[in-house]
């Protein structure tokens, strides 16, 4: 028989305490959703079932003892960090759920500068180890916007990618070792080796599984070397997406490895850089390292550039200063509900990717279906920020008037309407639906499309690692194959 909210309550009690349980009603309401759902949210309107509590750890031993008695009661568990997510990783979807809280687990374990590498505890701000490896001439190579706010344990979860990508990877080229805490299984570390051949890389069973295999309890990262002062910023204007494309390829195709490779189309341009883009579309570049490498970064970008005529130099100060303010400001986020609020628009973003082969005919066919498809658009733009040997991403950014609907339809009338028409094409050309946002619970409906016949790997992880389905139910794996 089930146990009651009260019975789960006590039991937590006893495991972390009573003044590790938050049970404040209005916290609830707030930790029932995420990102995904502030439209909702800042109309005081909460449509997921409320949790039972908020239960923070600060202990991998701690986190093991809620999870064994979570399997063994049959109680949905969301794994929780940063809370940056946006695609509804973070909903607790099932009724008297436990919002599992690590972000008091913040140490910073240890930086080893000969090794090239530091641990961290799941709750540590990415801002506060980069801060604390930049004092000291390192970094980490990870820079999300979110990173202000973003957790170690959150981004390792979500397969998270920074925007110096282009020259240091996503997360999943920086971890190098972990902790988690499994459902069946207690606590499972694996060690810090350079490379290992020793059977499949086992990292990534818990690299990206979205809190719905385990709960990452401490991270290992790469560091490396850092070189402010060596920055070159390279920018132009240009017609086209397509010659921006062509560019980006050349550049990653002739092996050259700029830390920021961006291409903005003619909106989302305007948006981010009125004072110089001028109805054109807008490509970036910034080259670092050490400064022979740097330098001849920027040279050789510069080289493959000048082949088309159509793009315009534009000054590196105007570039240097937007790098500058990259991130994301979480003190903003009331002036952002004010924003919403007094205008009724919203903005969302659906990021993908796909090969060389298919990114423009992806990218243009998307427009075209969005604006004919979708009412009140307000903005529809784009940019693609992380490129790879044999493809890119393309992040769209659109804003939208929420008119004639409740707050609790907006996401159904139009983001689920959006990033219906971008998915769909995106697995018609071969792309993938998720660049660095993962799947959360609002993307698992198309994830079968996204695996094909591969789908039965990932559908075995879920029954293996977490066999009782207590962890994160409906993310990744939609409710109806659990």
């Amino acid at each position: 028989m089930p146990l009651t909210r009260e019975q789960i309550l006590e039991q937590l009690q006893n495991i972390v305490g009573s003044e590790q349980i938050n049970t404040d009603e209005q916290m609830l309401r707030e930790s029932s959703v995420d990102r995904f759902r502030r439209y909702e949210a800042y109309h005081g309107v909460y449509t997921q079932p409320m949790p039972v509590a908020i239960a923070a750890v600060n202990s991998a031993e701690q986190v093991a003892e809620v999870i064994a008695f979570a399997n063994a009661n049959g109680i949905n568990v969301v794994p929780r960090t940063g809370g940056s997510a946006t695609e509804g990783g973070l909903e607790t979807a099932l009724e008297n759920s436990i919002v599992l809280d690590g972000s008091g687990m913040n140490e910073i374990v240890e930086i080893d500068t000969y090794n090239m590498q530091a641990t961290a505890q799941c709750g540590v701000s990415l801002q506060i180890l980069e801060d604390e490896l930049r004092a000291k001439g390192f970094t980490t190579g990870h820079s999300p916007q979110s990173k202000p706010l973003a957790q170690m344990g959150g981004l390792v979860a979500t397969r998270s990618i920074g925007q110096f990508s282009t020259l240091y990877g996503g997360i999943e080229d920086m971890v190098v070792a972990l902790e988690a805490v499994f459902p069946e299984g207690g606590i499972t570390r694996i060690k810090d080796v350079p490379r290992r051949a020793a059977g499949p890389d086992i990292r990534h069973v818990i690299i990206g599984n979205e809190g719905a295999l385990c709960f990452i309890t401490e991270v290992t990262v790469k560091i490396f070397k850092y070189y402010p002062d060596n920055n070159q910023f390279l920018g132009y204007t240009l017609d086209n997406m397509k010659t921006g494309f062509e560019i980006l390829r050349e550049v990653m195709v002739e092996g050259y490895r700029p830390s920021v490779a961006r291409l903005y189309d003619l909106e989302d341009g305007a948006f981010h850089f009125s004072h110089f883009a001028d109805g054109k579309c807008v490509l970036i570049f910034v080259a670092e390292g050490v400064k022979p490498l740097a330098d001849a970064t920027a040279k050789a970008i510069e080289e493959i550039v000048a082949k088309y005529e159509e793009c315009v130099p534009v000054e590196s100060d105007l570039i240097e200063t937007w790098f500058d303010h990259l991130n994301w400001d979480p003190s903003n986020l009331a002036e952002e509900k004010t924003e919403i609020m007094e205008t009724n628009t919203i903005c969302h973003t659906t990021e993908v990717s796909a090969n060389w082969g298919s990114i423009n005919d992806l990218y243009e066919v998307c427009m075209r279906r969005v604006r004919n498809e979708i009412p009140n658009l307000t903005m529809l733009g784009g940019h693609t920020s992380h490129s790879y040997l044999n493809g890119t991403n393309m992040y769209f950014v659109y804003f939208y008037e929420v008119l004639d609907c409740a707050p609790d339809e907006e996401i159904t009338k139009y983001h689920y309407a959006i990033k219906e028409i971008i998915v769909e094409e995106t697995i018609k050309h071969g792309g993938s639906m998720c660049h660095h946002h993962g799947v959360g619970k609002h993307r698992a409906q198309w994830i079968k499309d996204e695996y094909g016949s591969s789908y039965y790997i990932l559908k075995n992880l879920k029954d293996a690692y977490d066999p009782n389905s207590i962890m994160n139910m409906g993310t990744i794996i939609p409710f109806e194959n659990q």
